[in-house]
């Protein structure tokens, strides 16, 4: 596997699918609107592949001078794990989880951001109420370990240690007992600051009667990639929300199967349905930002007028 030297200065995102994301049209809009002169290309490479591969992307992009920098998602972890020699700087939230989802240059000196606890964080607070944890008594139950579920649990350790509102509890489920135990690593030397209860869910109907069990108005997170990178969804059909629940899609795009089964009982249980277009919104103008070192807001009349644009060439 070899990569072309870029012709014109190029941002990359590093994915699965990447084709299939609303970011190849959504970029080029920002761009203009920005004053950023780039183009945007894809690299797609499969869930877990060879160390090496992820090494090859990313001495590439150190070496190619009119190669920028660019986003990550699916491999954050593995990618980090192979290449980590390669940095020659990681920003703190990189360091704690191990993982990036940003590659950015200054100079001769590559940079590894993990942007995700910044970008689930304002995702979360654009859809949850002020104090709603206190007021409600909440729980959140995030379907999935990996680096996503990972980043939203170091946010809200973190709103917690800073005195801020916060769940009481937070249920985390994986089908594989490897993964759990990994994000308990990262807590213990983190001393998360909230209740975490680790659940090993083999099959979905264990995550349906982790789900039914949950209280009134709690969160329920798909953050597996079921739905997105693989088909499916981590709970069945059957699944019985708590009532005045919030299920919240992390994917804004795939078959989003969680997010039909969540529509299916909207009204019965009185449900708050939410997919990830202010995750993918945030997620990509906080990578842009750090790339380009430029400032965009996360919220007002500058973040509106992005999410318009996005909106428009999407025709969403």
């Amino acid at each position: 596997m070899s990569y072309e030297a870029a012709t014109r200065p190029t941002f990359y995102f590093i994915g699965v699918t990447t084709t299939q994301s609303s970011i190849m049209t959504v970029f080029p809009a920002w761009a203009a609107h920005l004053g950023i002169d780039a183009s945007i290309k894809g690299i797609d490479l499969p869930l877990n592949d060879d160390p090496e591969n992820y090494r090859r992307v990313v001495a590439f992009l150190k070496t190619d001078p009119l190669s920028l920098g660019g986003l990550v998602t699916s491999h954050k972890v593995n990618l980090l794990r192979a290449s980590r020699d390669l940095f020659d700087t990681l920003d703190p939230y990189a360091q704690k989880l191990h993982e990036i989802s940003s590659i950015s240059k200054r100079g001769d000196r590559l940079i590894g951001h993990a942007k995700d606890p910044i970008t689930v964080g304002v995702s979360l607070e654009a859809i949850i109420p002020r104090d709603y944890w206190a007021r409600t008594g909440a729980e959140l139950c995030v379907l999935g370990s990996g680096g996503s579920a990972l980043a939203l649990t170091l946010y809200l350790h973190d709103r917690k240690a800073d005195g801020r509102d916060a769940p009481s509890k937070i249920i985390v489920t994986a089908r594989r007992n490897e993964s759990l135990e990994e994000m308990r690593r990262v807590h213990a030397e983190i001393g998360v600051s909230i209740p975490i209860d680790y659940r090993l869910t083999p099959s979905p109907k264990d995550a349906d009667a982790i789900v039914h069990a949950l209280p009134l108005q709690s969160v329920v997170a798909n953050a597996t990639g079921l739905g997105k990178d693989l088909p499916g969804s981590p709970l069945t059909d059957a699944v019985i929300y708590p009532e005045q629940a919030i299920a919240w899609e992390f994917n804004y795009r795939g078959d989003l199967v969680f997010l039909d089964q969540a529509n299916a009982q909207k009204q019965a249980r009185d449900l708050q349905v939410v997919d990830g277009w202010v995750y993918f919104i945030h997620g990509w103008t906080r990578v842009i930002a750090e790339v380009f070192d430029i400032q965009i807001p996360m919220s007002g009349p500058r973040f509106d007028a992005l999410c318009e644009i996005a909106a428009d060439v999407t025709g969403r």
